[in-house]
């Protein structure tokens, strides 16, 4: 995945082209850039800004658009109405995600647009924007109204959404140990909110708004999308370090990688060609274990389900430790026989998609629910484990498939099996598409 950082440079690396490109580099997304202007700060103070001219930008997005395919682009400083001018003209007509962060002051006090720009800045880019992503005070300098009841924040979203938006977030909002975040989409509007952290900080606000374009390029719903970039951004200001000898420097460390890999993986899993034909009636799960689970509470899962939406495929819910039952249990199982298999998906079954898998190279066992035992039908869950370990009681090797065939009231399903994620993607783009 490419995404395109069109800003301004901070030589700090807390905010800016820098920290989009950490950010991306951190998800697994290729980060490319078109500087806007050039910075002169610290984590102390804000210096110089020295604009670039419209022919280097338009050159620099012209070199990138020819010669790669663009994925999503990010739109932060602008500074003045030339260059906002330019990259308009230049991303009119793209068809891609485009997140708008408006950034118009940096932490460390530093004006970062002119302010005979802003007309431009409303007239221009606010019409590109698939998502603009103002804080507070942002949000009251564009809307011109202040922003201190429930009516004048939503006031002050439908004022900017009239501008061109087609989403607006309203970052940052502060309610006693809670910051809550306001979204309004095109008909719908509501919040999300999470635990504050007290502390300053230098690049929250990109790390919000890069990771909010890299799960809207990846298909995933806004609602979804900004509990992501939301969670992301509390670990970058957790982790936030005292690198210079000014306010802290959000940091991109100690990640969760159970959850980035499974993360990445389910972004694969939704943008493979028809893969909606796979997902059964009950919908789909997919999950990643720690090593050893000893409960679903150490299994990673989506807490709703991965879902059928029509010709494609939606996530509808958080990845949470315990948030899937039966294939978490069917993980669990089959790591206890198999440790190095940490990985599973449940997908819809069908004859013909066994004797497919049949003629290729594929280790498949299955069980027959028929064969069930009274006492463990009347088990949440037993069944699945009853399942698993009957499937692979007498296996050396891990097999790649197990599939049961149903019975009355359940669904035939078919469940595979991996040592990560990504091997899970590779088995599914192999063996079924």
């Amino acid at each position: 995945m490419n995404l395109l950082s069109i800003g301004g440079s901070d030589p700090s690396s807390g905010a800016g082209i820098q920290s989009d490109v950490k950010t991306f580099d951190s998800l697994n997304a290729y980060g490319l850039t078109v500087i806007t202007a050039i910075t002169g700060q610290n984590t102390s103070s804000f210096g110089m800004i020295q604009p670039a001219s419209q022919k280097i930008v338009k050159n620099q997005i012209d070199s990138i658009i020819s010669d790669f395919k663009i994925d999503g682009i990010k739109i932060g400083m602008v500074y003045n109405s030339e260059i906002i001018k330019t990259i308009y003209k230049e991303l009119k007509n793209k068809k891609i995600p485009i997140v708008v962060d408006p950034v118009i002051k940096s932490t460390t006090g530093g004006l970062l647009i002119e302010r005979n720009a802003i007309k431009d800045f409303k007239k221009f880019l606010i019409p590109l924007s698939t998502v603009i992503t103002p804080n507070k005070f942002e949000a009251e300098f564009l809307s011109e109204i202040k922003i201190d009841s429930k009516k004048s924040l939503q006031r002050a979203a439908k004022k900017i959404q009239g501008m061109g938006a087609k989403n607006v977030i309203i970052t940052g909002l502060e309610t006693n140990d809670q910051i809550t975040d306001y979204i309004l989409e095109q008909k719908n509007q509501y919040t999300i909110s999470g635990k504050k952290i007290l502390k300053t900080n230098h690049g929250s606000g990109c790390n919000y708004s890069a990771t909010l374009l890299f799960s809207l390029a990846n298909g995933i719903h806004l609602k979804e999308a900004v509990k992501f970039s939301k969670q992301f951004t509390f670990n970058s200001i957790k982790n936030a370090k005292k690198i210079g000898h000014g306010i802290l420097i959000t940091q991109i460390k100690n990640k969760d990688d159970i959850r980035e890999e499974l993360t990445h993986a389910i972004n694969e899993f939704v943008q493979i060609k028809n893969i909606y034909k796979f997902i059964p009636e009950c919908q789909t799960n997919f999950v990643f274990s720690k090593k050893s689970p000893r409960s679903i509470k150490e299994i990673l899962g989506v807490s709703g389900r991965i879902v059928k939406t029509g010709n494609s495929v939606t996530v509808a819910g958080d990845l949470e430790y315990g948030g899937s039952k039966h294939v978490a249990t069917a993980l669990i199982v089959m790591n206890k026989k198999f440790p190095e298999i940490c990985s599973a998906i449940n997908l819809r079954y069908s004859e013909d998609i066994i004797l497919k898998l049949r003629k290729k190279r594929v280790i498949i066992s299955s069980y027959d629910r028929n064969d069930e035992p009274k006492t463990i039908k009347n088990k949440d869950r037993s069944s699945v484990g009853w399942g698993i370990k009957h499937a692979i009681r007498n296996l050396k090797n891990p097999p790649d498939i197990i599939y049961h065939k149903g019975d009355f009231g359940k669904e035939p399903m078919i469940i595979v099996f991996a040592k990560t994620p990504t091997s899970v993607i590779e088995k599914i783009s192999n063996l079924f598409i």
